[in-house]
């Protein structure tokens, strides 16, 4: 293209600025090549002629469209130059507060000054696993891209962090460590991640110091190198350090601070551990001091000392070593508080030996202190013949002292690295290493020294390997792509290196000045100036000759030469170091020893002594300058970045004055250029810097095609044909493998040709749209003009109408005018006639008037009538008028009385009206008072003026008295008088007035007093309205209450099940990592051969963390003592639950006794009550049986007291089991002690039935015998008895009273019990109504706030209670279910054994059940035999269903068949969770057996089995299967265990299959965390298969083709870590998501799994897909668009749709969508208007502030037509925003995990008519 086709009208350009570098302007008038002027209008307004010349002042940079503004990558920009770059990365700064800019492959990070929320464990886990090019730069995309590199290469990389002080390298480099560290964790528990990151605060404590740019900055270099495995995990580090500034511990500039590791001393001087150093305030001492500035605003020296203790620790640095560290620096601090004083002379000195200081430092270092005083004075001389001590002068002396510091604390240093990489070193070899380099930027200062010089030096260095890589990665790209290309010729610094590092270069002559006896910086610059005076980067200035100027490829820099040399010498006197090699403790001796053994390693710096004495051998170390030391460990570095793949990140320092988010754009354009960022500008400019894929170009300017070619289908094809249609020079662009590539300018071009193509559509549309709007205007007026036409005709016809009937009218008045005339007329002639014949008629005439008459008063009578008739109509009509608008006004009213009541909804509206209401009858009161006050003073003042009046009456009359008697003057009588009437007419109008005030007065106040009655009227209704409204809110309140406290209920239901499941979790993962360490620990002491097992040990031994669990509660002492000799002596002996088992049998035992013993006391009292009775001739025998009772008692308690005592001993043994000598005779004992007391149990087994026994038979036998008696009675004379038998059965029937007599006494007593307890609880009820009516009278008190708080308090406190109640009732009602149960077994056989003798014992005659029963009684040891063999009968077995036998030796076989071997498609065609029912089926069999060693076995084989299976098949199949089977497993052991609670779901044949002897609450909870554990492993399987779908599907596939567009992209989208060889990027579509959870669905659907559990599935995983596309939204520019919004809502409403037609609506799974459907709504709403501000804040309640601007920050228009949102209006939503008090958390956390409860789900399946497959193998098992 032309100068003239660019440079046209309205183009935008960037002319140079003084303030802000760069400016822009518009033109205003199209540029012909050849003229001198450019006409601009600049953004102001103001015009400007810009001079253009040929080669002076060329024509002006091109702007970019505004599209590409705030792009991610600076090489997107379609014209490529330094303004462009600069206003990208000011826009992405300012508006949207992004820090991270790509360049290329370089990273620009700018320096916030502000902390920010995008570093979290969930940003690392975002970027994580994600291409550099997808999401939005950050310090960890390029983090994560070396180590994908690394692990797909197979290639070291490193990580180069530049800058200068204060841009935040160290921030930058410690962030990349922290991802390397989470990704990359180790695989054991070396915790070697934790120390790498540890390293940061010992080495920002030690290396890092205040300055005037950068409060932390690091004043050395540092490369750490991050060791990786195989596997790629963190196994080790290293560390190495380049140049550091030792100048800083003797000297600081003014506002600056020696390193942090002093203050923090200083700071924390008053420890315990730290007296000893003898600090005091870092102003006390000169090295802290020199700043004249000791504090950071915001760091807290001491709380930075507890870190660098603690990292120190972690390291495994021993608080000696540390408490040693502390010492020597401490001597620093006092070395330089030593005060050299000065000889008269002038060229002695000395130290006193009163020296504070000097003391402590020998102290502290364990010196001479004589010695260190000599020697800091003097020196040693050494010649060839003698040696000389030689004073020094003061100067010398503190130069000598400050050298000797930076040695000390350079020495420390090295040490403290040193031993951070011992303990960051692995015994292992690493596979490969990731390297952080952190080293200083370009450096330029007014005064620029040897420290300037060297980093500047390193940079010049890395510049040229950055040059070279750009270089190499740009023509890599043109080859693969099979592009033709030519060299580009980029800017090689080679020259300045080989003027500083050469032969006869400025570090060698240095050195060679170095060596000189008498060398001077002086003569060292003339060298310079000789040497290099011909350089084109040398140069000497002008004004100097102690100074040389440097071209390097940022600026000049202008070098100060004195103190060079003294520098690069590092000069320290051999006599000091020697006095510290002697010294007394042991780390300084060695750190200052090792100095002349063996060289260090490369890695850490040595410094170097200028003097050596004659008799020691020569040290190579010391004659080493700082700039060769300095020279060698560069090249190693260059040399270690040279083998590795680099990836560049460059911060940059926005201002000089630390302000947040503050832009100075000439700052800006310093570092850019000495950073190398504008040297990748101009690389990427030269060649084809703009690159589209063939799809996305066609995508993007398909608009610029015809028809023809947009319908066809070789796109290539299309876009080459568009592109030599549009741009006629070929060179401008080439055709590529996958890619078109473009010229600088040409995306803007075609930028500009497709904005003209819409523009003109835009204008095509506009003249439609104009055409329409103005036809539609034409119509409405037509017909406007067309109404007005016929109201005016029918105006002017209504007028000739009116003309025509006004002219009718007045010829008819004019015709009955001329009638009337005429007729006068003949009325004149008629009237004689009539006067003649008036007489003739008179009769006639009063015959008429009299009729006339009679009707005119019929007349009045109608009118009368009519006009009552109209009255009554018209009061008729009024009154319905009146009436309707009563009832329009009372609708009116009532209207209006809710629209009040609404407003006055609240009792504080109500309370405040009639608050106003008393306050205005108040103000009425007090207004009658007033009144009434001045009525009564105008009362008073009338009396008043009435009295003086009536006394000035008095007084004129007096007067006129004397006046008529003295001087009887007429005149003066006259005047007296009308003086009296003058005053008798003001009394009467005073008196008028009066009258008128009080009738006044009296309107007034019956007004208001009708006022006041109307108000106190209102004021009542109002109160009852109040009182309504109060009960109304109180019942409210209560409603709110009680929902409040259930919904707070379940919200602590639902964090306690989530606590307690995230525990499972965490000890499943610990269970996991134990397994792996154990397998790891057998590996690694695995040895080729064979190994025999411990002959203590189980082969079979079970893998199960249940292993403890009884499945019995009273248990079988035989079974226990088999278990015994089973496990083994050592094992026996260490197992509890022997013991335990023994605990509880001798507990039964024990409660067995009480109840033998209160029968037998029970049989006592009877024996005494019948003592009083005649002794019969049995009485003998019934001595004889008590006494027999009494010994049986008394050994009983014999026995008990022996097991007590068996139990002590056992108790005894087991405690003292620890020698190993006495274990087997504990367990011996043990054993012995066992089998006694389970032969005791049996023996008092068979005593308490027979007990049991005879009771029971006795109150039989008394029941029968009154039916004997009155049988004996009536069949007296058939069947006589004998007196003997007769006197037996007599006393027979006694002792059965007796019983019964006893029996009552009894139940009275419990009667009265029963009473007495009714009583108190009576009692109790009425304290809780008190307390309830105190409470009640306290709440109604309380305030609505309060009220619920006080409400939900109880509600907790209540349930709190309840639940405590209910669970130890649960415990007492099992505890007594299991007595109950065995108890029942026994009473069921012996009802058996009696019901079947029940027929034979009533044909039996009465003597026989006399005897029978006086046996019971007299026989007690035949008896006892009897019964005890009616015991142990064997149980008579019934045909149970529904059960499956299998012997102990199957089991194996068993679990391998259903569990091991087991595969989801082998039960495919069967009942949904076969295997659980299988197994169920079999625990019912080894339940009804009474085997509960087959039972524990059998429950925890098959869990360790599911366990093995689980972890051995990871996929979703598997774990789904086993997930159901497993939950179905528990349902059944709720389903048919026996408790009320799941029995009522039951039918009656499943209630009878309920387990009958053990009770598996524990196996259940057993089984319900296993649940949860696979659940958890589910969902991870579940969310790592849809995982790398959702962000394809959900934000990048067009689910609405043609709607998404494209932007141009940079370098970072075009070469991602993964290559992609295809005609376009592949990826998943939203089909393809719904499709795989619809596979998910199914497969839980197949395999059984409860509807509700499949819901919680689905609710994860739509939370998973809702977190990772909302993180991903808000860590991409590129995705936030409106046609972003509206696929993502378009997206959202399909999965949606999807859970609709699955029935799973109902699972909560669509509202964890609810914050990505706000999001899709806010990129899609207006953001322009305050009312739009209100709408989007009412709209985002899902979303988060932070969320919601970074949306707004992160939108981007995708065609220049669309507006940006503003700055102001995103300020305007954060101000609204304010008031909500969200998380500081941007991103969502995808690993939350949703509670999981498993409802109770009984099935309705019979087992008995279960089918089970003979494809299975198991024909071992036996239906029963």
């Amino acid at each position: 293209m032309s100068v003239n086709e660019l440079y046209t009208t309205f183009t935008r350009v960037w002319i140079p600025d003084v303030d802000e570098v760069w400016k822009s302007a518009e033109i205003i008038r199209d540029y012909q090549q050849g003229e001198s002027v450019l006409h601009l209008r600049q953004e102001d307004g103001t015009l400007l002629q810009y001079p253009v010349g040929p080669k002076s002042n060329p024509l002006p940079f091109l702007r970019n469209p505004d599209i590409l503004v705030g792009e991610n990558d600076l090489t997107a920009l379609s014209y490529l130059h330094e303004p462009a770059v600069l206003h990208n990365l000011r826009v992405r700064f300012l508006e949207s507060n992004h820090i991270y800019t790509y360049c290329g492959i370089v990273l620009v990070a700018i320096n916030p000054y502000e902390e920010l929320q995008i570093y979290g464990e969930e940003v690392i886990n975002a970027y994580s696993g994600q291409n550099m090019g997808d999401m939005d730069p950050h310090i960890f995309a390029v983090a994560e891209e070396a180590y994908k590199q690394m692990a797909r290469d197979e290639r070291n990389q490193s990580i180069i962090v530049s800058g200068e002080s204060g841009a935040g390298k160290t921030v930058s480099a410690k962030y990349a460590m922290r991802f390397f560290a989470t990704v990359g964790g180790s695989a054991n528990d070396s915790n070697v991640e934790e120390k790498v990151l540890a390293s940061s605060p010992i080495m920002e404590a030690i290396g890092n110091a205040k300055t005037t740019r950068n409060d932390n900055s690091s004043r050395f270099g540092k490369y750490i190198e991050i060791g990786f495995s195989r596997n790629y995990h963190i196994m080790g580090a290293h560390m190495r350090t380049y140049l550091l500034e030792k100048s800083r511990v003797v000297f600081q500039a003014e506002d600056e601070r020696n390193y942090h590791i002093f203050y923090q001393l200083c700071a924390c001087a008053s420890a315990s551990e730290l007296r000893d150093l003898s600090l005091t305030s870092a102003e006390d001492f000169t090295y802290t001091s020199m700043g004249e500035n000791i504090f950071i605003e915001g760091v807290s020296d001491a709380d930075d000392f507890s870190k660098t203790r603690q990292a120190f620790r972690l390291l495994g640095i021993k608080d000696a070593s540390q408490t040693t560290i502390f010492r020597v620096l401490a001597s620093i601090l006092h070395l330089g508080n030593i005060e050299i004083c000065s000889e008269r002379d002038g060229e002695s000195c000395h130290v006193s030996s009163d020296d504070v200081h000097l003391k402590h430092f020998c102290r502290l270092l364990g010196l001479e202190p004589q010695q260190m005083e000599h020697w800091l004075c003097h020196r040693k001389l050494v010649t060839a013949s003698e040696t000389y001590v030689k004073n020094m002068s003061s100067k010398q002396a503190t130069n000598a002292r400050d050298a000797l510091a930076k040695h000390i604390y350079a020495g420390m240093f090295e040490w403290i690295v040193a031993h951070i990489n011992v303990a960051l070193r692995t015994s292992s070899k690493q596979h490969s290493f990731i390297g952080v380099l952190d080293i200083y930027g370009f450096e330029t200062f007014e005064v620029n020294s040897f420290e300037q010089f060297c980093i500047n030096y390193a940079n010049e260095k890395l510049q040229q390997q950055f040059n070279s890589h750009v270089f190499k990665l740009e023509q890599e790209e043109y080859m693969k792509e099979q592009i033709p290309w030519t060299l580009i010729d980029f800017h090689d610094n080679q020259p300045c290196i080989d003027l500083i590092e050469a032969r006869l270069g400025v570090l060698d002559l240095l050195d060679e000045e170095c060596k000189v006896p008498k060398g001077t910086d002086q003569n060292w610059a003339q060298k310079l100036y000789k040497q290099h005076a011909g350089s084109a980067h040398f140069q000497k200035p002008r004004m100097s000759n102690s100074s040389f100027v440097i071209i390097h490829f940022a600026d000049k820099v202008a070098y100060e030469c004195d103190g060079f040399l003294e520098k690069n010498r590092d000069t320290v006197y051999d006599e000091q170091i020697n006095i510290l090699k002697a010294s007394q403790v042991q780390l300084v001796a060695d750190l200052f020893s090792n100095k002349d053994g063996d060289p260090p390693p490369k890695t850490s710096r040595v410094h170097v002594r200028a003097a050596k004495s004659a008799p020691k051998a020569p040290n190579k170390e010391h004659r080493k300058t700082v700039g060769l030391q300095f020279r060698s460990s560069l090249h190693l570095l260059m040399e270690t970045l040279n083998a590795t793949t680099p990836h560049y990140v460059r911060c940059i320092k926005p201002n000089d004055y630390k302000e947040a988010f503050s832009f100075d754009s000439r700052r800006a354009v310093q570092q850019l250029r000495a950073c190398g960022v504008l040297e990748t500008i101009r690389i990427s400019a030269a060649g084809y810097p703009s690159r589209w894929t063939y799809s996305d170009f066609f995508s993007r300017y398909r608009v610029l095609m015809d028809k023809s070619d947009v319908l066809c289908a070789d796109r290539k094809l299309v876009c080459k044909k568009l592109l030599e249609t549009l741009i006629k020079d070929g060179d401008m662009f080439q055709f590529g493998k996958t890619k078109i590539f473009f010229r600088a300018g040409q995306v803007a071009y075609l930028e500009k040709l497709r904005a003209d193509k819409f523009r003109a559509a835009c204008i095509l549309i506009q003249k439609t749209v104009r055409g329409w709007l103005q036809r539609v205007q034409y119509q409405k007026i037509r017909k406007s003009v067309i109404l007005l036409q016929r109201y005016g005709r029918g105006y002017l016809a209504r007028r000739y109408a009116e003309y025509l009937r006004l002219t009718r009218a007045a010829i008819i008045c004019q015709k009955n005018y001329r009638m009337a005339r005429e007729r006068r007329a003949f009325v004149t002639v008629r009237q004689a006639a009539v006067v003649i014949q008036a007489y003739a008629r008179g009769m006639f005439t009063r015959r008429i008037y009299q009729e006339f008459v009679l009707h005119h008063k019929a007349m009045i009578i109608q009118r009368n009538v009519r006009s009552w008739l109209q009255r009554a109509k018209f009061r008729h009509m009024r009154h319905a008028a009146i009436v309707l608008q009563c009832a329009f006004r009372r609708v009116r009213a009532q209207r209006l009385f809710k629209e009040l009541k609404t407003d006055t909804g609240s009792a504080e509206r109500l309370k405040k009206l009639d608050v106003g209401m008393e306050n205005k009858i108040v103000q009425l009161q007090r207004k009658m008072d007033d009144q009434g006050k001045e009525y009564r003073a105008q009362n008073e003042q009338l009396l008043q003026a009435n009295t003086t009046l009536g006394s000035e009456l008095s007084r004129l009359q007096k007067q006129l008295q004397q006046a008529r008697s003295q001087q009887g003057d007429a005149t003066q009588l006259s005047v007296l008088q009308a003086e009296l009437e003058r005053l008798r007419a003001e009394l009467v109008q005073a008196e008028a007035q009066r009258s008128r005030l009080e009738e006044d007065h009296r309107i007034e106040k019956q007004g208001l007093t009708e006022r006041v009655a109307e108000l106190e009227k209102e004021n009542s209704l109002l109160k009852s309205e109040k009182e309504e409204l109060n009960l109304k809110i109180r019942q409210q309140l209560s409603r709110a209450a009680e929902d409040a406290g259930s919904a707070l209920l379940r919200a602590e239901m639902d964090a306690e099940r989530r606590r307690y499941q995230n525990l499972l979790k965490e000890y499943s993962r610990l269970e996991q990592r134990y397994e792996n360490l154990k397998e790891e620990v057998s590996l690694t002491k695995f040895q080729p051969g064979h190994h025999r097992k411990p002959s203590n040990q189980n082969s079979q031994e079970s893998d199960s963390n249940y292993t403890s669990i009884s499945t019995s509660e009273v248990g079988d002492g035989e079974d226990a003592i088999q278990l015994v000799e089973e496990m083994g002596v050592d094992k026996a002996a260490m197992d509890i639950s022997v013991f335990v088992k023994l605990q509880k049998r001798v507990r039964e035992l024990e409660n067995e006794r009480k109840r033998l013993q209160a029968n037998v006391d029970r049989m006592e009292a009877l024996s005494r009550q019948q003592g009083s009775d005649v002794r019969s001739p049995t009485a003998e025998q019934q001595a004889a049986d008590l006494a027999y009772n009494n010994l049986k008692r008394q050994e009983l308690e014999s026995e008990n007291k022996k097991l007590k005592n068996d139990l002590n001993e056992l108790r005894r043994s087991v405690a003292d089991r620890d020698s190993s000598e006495d274990l087997q005779g504990g367990y011996n004992l043990l054993l012995s002690q066992l089998r006694a007391a389970t032969e005791e149990l049996d023996a008092r087994k068979e005593e308490v039935l027979i007990l049991r026994t005879q009771i029971v038979s006795a109150v039989e036998q008394r029941e029968k015998n009154h039916h004997l008696e009155d049988q004996d009675v009536i069949d007296d004379s058939s069947s006589p008895m004998d007196k003997d038998e007769a006197l037996r059965a007599y006393r027979g029937l006694n002792e059965s009273n007796k019983l019964l007599e006893a029996e009552l006494q009894s139940q009275t007593r419990q009667h009265g019990d029963e009473l007495e307890a009714l009583h108190t609880q009576i009692e109790l009820l009425k304290d809780d109504i008190e307390k309830k009516q105190e409470m009640l009278t306290y709440t109604t008190s309380l305030s609505p706030e309060a009220l619920l708080e006080y409400s939900v308090q109880l509600e907790i406190t209540r349930l709190t209670n309840d639940n405590l109640d209910l669970k130890e009732l649960v415990e007492k009602l099992e505890k007594n279910e299991r007595k109950l149960k065995k108890q029942l077994r026994i009473y069921m056989k012996k009802v058996q054994e009696l019901e079947g003798n029940e027929v034979t014992w009533r044909k039996q005659a009465p003597h026989c059940v006399l005897t029978m029963t006086m046996s019971l009684v007299s026989h007690s040891g035949r008896a006892k035999a009897e019964l005890g063999r009616q015991v142990t009968l064997q149980r008579k077995e019934k045909d149970f269903e529904g059960m499956l036998e299998y012997r102990k030796d199957d089991e194996a076989q068993l679990i391998k068949t259903l569990i091991t071997d087991m595969r989801p498609d082998d039960v495919s065609g069967t009942v949904p969770c076969l295997p659980a029912y299988v197994l169920f089926m079999c625990v019912r069999h080894a339940d009804y057996i009474n085997a509960d060693h087959k039972v524990e076995s059998l429950l925890t084989a098959s869990i360790n089995a599911i366990k093995r299976v689980l972890k051995r098949n990871d996929d979703f199949d598997t774990t789904s299967f086993w997930l159901a089977n497993t939950s179905r497993l528990l349902h059944c052991l709720k389903q048919y265990s026996g408790d009320e609670a799941f029995m009522v779901h039951n039918t009656a044949k499943q209630n009878e299959h309920c387990l009958k002897n053990f009770d598996l609450t524990e196996y259940r909870q057993v089984l319900s965390d296993l649940s949860i554990q696979i659940y958890q492993q589910l969902v991870r399987v579940g969310e790592a298969v849809i995982q790398p779908m959702i962000v394809s599907a959900m934000l990048e596939s067009e689910s609405i083709p043609s709607l998404a567009g494209v932007k141009p992209m940079g370098y970072r989208n075009r070469s991602s870590s993964v290559d992609n060889d295809g005609d376009g990027p592949g990826g998943y579509t939203l089909k393809a998501l719904i499709r795989q959870l619809g596979q998910f669905h199914g497969v839980m659907r197949d395999h059984g799994l409860d509807p509700e559990i499949v819901g919680q599935v689905v609710r994860q995983l739509f939370h998973c897909v809702n977190a990772i596309t909302l993180n991903n939204l808000l860590l991409r520019k590129d995705v936030c668009s409106w046609s972003t919004g509206m696929q993502l809502r378009y997206n959202t409403s399909q999965m949606e749709e999807w859970l609709r037609a699955n029935n799973l609506y109902q699972s909560q799974a669509a509202a964890t969508l609810e914050p990505i459907i706000q999001a899709a709504q806010l990129l899609q709403v207006k953001k322009k208007t305050s009312q739009d501000a209100d709408a989007i804040c009412s709209l985002c309640t899902a979303l988060n502030s932070q969320q919601i601007v970074k949306i707004l920050n992160l939108y981007t228009p995708l065609n220049e037509f669309e507006e940006r949102v503003t700055v102001s209006f995103i300020r305007n939503i954060q101000n609204r925003l304010q008031e909500r008090n969200d998380p500081p958390q941007l991103l969502l956390d995808t690993k939350q995990t949703f509670p999981v409860l498993f409802p109770y789900a009984p099935s309705a399946l019979s087992l008995e008519t279960l089918h089970i497959p003979a494809s299975l193998g198991l024909d071992f098992l036996i239906r029963v």
